[in-house]
């Protein structure tokens, strides 16, 4: 046979010498545990779960219109706010778990410890997937055990109401608090916005025709009006040489070709006729004198007189004309001729526009020179002004902010009652009609598996402590000697019987442990306990 296999038997006759101190041991822990088992309080589970949404139809439409309010948070900050503290006590209280009357605070601690610790709950997405839990929505699943069943729906009805009223009302105190603040600061701000108007028009009062216009401030309208100072000289220097080639044209060239003869003109009476009309007419009379007489009859040197009287005449009317004398222009009537007339009004607007741009040069000078002379009080005036404008702005735009807030915080308001977050309550307080612990059943199998096992150990652990040899391969190993053999008993069949009586009994109380067993299995499967005092009773006596 193998040795490993003798050994092994070996051992376990040698342990089996005390089977009767082992399975006593074995029967005495597992009436023991069980005893403790059916002494174990039951412990009944109620459950609840509440959905809440926050992506309801109202959500999309109030985009950007109202004061955005973190609810998850603040489902977050209810559900830790009733695992400790006040919330916990008068949970506690109102179900029963503290009594109504005064005592010691550190079973008052114990009690609310183990209260909390037998309180979960937990939140998941309602599609299973957590990333969705903002868009899908959250199921929030209250949990709770108590000894007493009725205790335990009571707690966790209390703790769903209490859930759902403490997150609307919070976020509706959230929301009270932050309309009350804004509130206030508008106020605040009120005032300051009205004292800044009332500083800003005092100023402008007192300092009227300093302020800054549309083309900037004291430096930059001192630079505007040098600037026009430059080009209106420029524009007067223009205007100026344009004139004087106007004049040039006038009394040079264009008065000339304008007193040159007209044959558009008519003759008319004498009286009517210019003086080159004259001359033409004195030299055609001269030539029909000459075809009739010498040029000695008195009639030709008189019409020669006259031609020559005309011809300077003529002469003098052209350097009229080149000197500028109305009287010439007209007595030659260049006046009526369009060059001559298109020149003339020319001059004319040359004259008209240098005397605007003369008019709006003094005018620019004299800005320029009365903004030098505020060259030491208007930049302190502007940084003045600008420092009061700068407060008026700043408090205006707080204002507006404000006031934008504490409209949306409004809306807000009333889209809570509308219903921007829906709570819908999936199950509720339920809990069933068998405790869930202990579980009896599997505490008995396994406290009779540990017994046995501790039996084992035991005998085991006895025979470690007191070996004996039970065959002749142990005496020889022990001995270190071979077995030359062996001397049997002397009666085989007492010994057998003995044997066989000796199995009996211990498979008869190994079955009596069993049918214990049995009987604790039936009784915790039909909810049979005693109280924890009555052991401790058994125990004492």
């Amino acid at each position: 046979m193998n040795p490993l296999v003798n050994q092994v038997l070996d051992e376990v006759r040698s342990s089996w010498r005390f089977r009767w101190l082992a399975l006593g041991v074995a029967a005495l822990i597992a009436v023991a545990g069980w005893l403790v088992v059916f002494s174990l309080p039951d412990r009944y589970e109620a459950t609840a779960s509440v959905f809440v949404d926050t992506r309801t139809p109202l959500k999309p439409a109030l985009q950007g219109l109202t004061v955005e309010q973190d609810v998850d948070s603040q489902l977050n900050f209810v559900r830790q706010s009733l695992l400790a503290g006040p919330q916990l006590q008068r949970v506690a209280r109102d179900s029963g778990v503290l009594p109504p009357y005064t005592i010691d605070p550190r079973v008052k601690e114990q009690l609310l410890d183990g209260m909390s610790n037998r309180i979960d709950i937990s939140v998941h997405s309602a599609n299973g997937r957590e990333e969705d839990m903002r868009t899908a929505g959250s199921v929030y699943r209250i949990v709770y055990q108590d000894r007493k069943r009725e205790r335990a729906l009571r707690v966790v009805g209390i703790l769903l109401d209490t859930f759902v009223t403490q997150t609307l009302g919070g976020k509706r105190e959230g929301s009270e608090n932050a309309q009350q603040f804004l509130e206030d600061q508008l106020k605040d701000y009120d005032k300051r916005l009205r004292a800044a108007e009332a500083r800003l028009a005092d100023f402008k009062t007192r300092h009227l025709g300093l302020m800054p216009t549309d083309q900037g401030g004291y430096f930059a309208q001192l630079q505007h009006e040098q600037q026009m100072v430059t080009d209106t000289k420029t524009k007067l220097a223009q205007a100026q040489s344009r004139r004087v080639a106007l004049m040039r044209q006038l009394h040079g060239d264009v008065a000339v070709a304008a007193a040159a003869p007209d044959q558009s003109r008519g003759s008319g009476p004498a009286g009517s006729l210019d003086t080159l009309s004259r001359i033409d007419a004195a030299q055609a009379h001269l030539d029909e004198l000459l075809l009739r007489f010498t040029d000695q009859h008195p009639d030709v040197i008189a019409a020669r007189a006259t031609l020559e009287d005309l011809k300077r005449r003529r002469a003098a009317e052209i350097e009229g004309l080149k000197q500028g004398d109305a009287t010439a222009a007209a007595t030659s009537r260049a006046s009526t001729n369009p060059v001559y007339q298109s020149v003339q009004l020319a001059l004319n607007q040359s004259d008209v526009d240098i005397a605007d741009l003369t008019t709006d040069l003094a005018q620019h000078e004299a800005k320029v020179a009365e903004l030098r002379r505020l060259l030491d009080t208007a930049p302190q005036i502007e940084a003045e002004f600008a420092q009061l404008n700068r407060d008026y702005d700043v408090n205006k735009a707080q204002y507006t902010m404000l006031l934008s807030n504490l409209q949306k915080a409004r809306l807000g308001e009333r889209a809570d009652n509308a219903g921007s977050i829906r709570f819908e309550v999936v199950q509720p307080p339920t809990a069933g009609l068998r405790p869930v612990w202990p579980l009896r059943a599997k505490l008995l199998s396994e406290i009779l598996l540990v017994a046995l096992g501790a039996g084992a150990a035991l005998a085991y652990g006895l025979h470690y402590l007191r070996p004996v040899v039970t065959s002749g391969a142990a005496m020889a190993k022990a001995m270190g000697a071979p077995v030359l053999g062996l001397v049997s008993v002397a009666f085989p069949r007492r010994q057998r019987a003995a044997r066989r009586r000796d199995v009996l009994l211990i498979s008869l109380a190994t079955a009596c442990l069993i049918a214990a067993f049995g009987v604790a299995l039936v009784l915790s499967l039909r909810g049979y306990r005693f109280s924890l005092t009555v052991l401790k009773q058994m125990v004492g006596s």
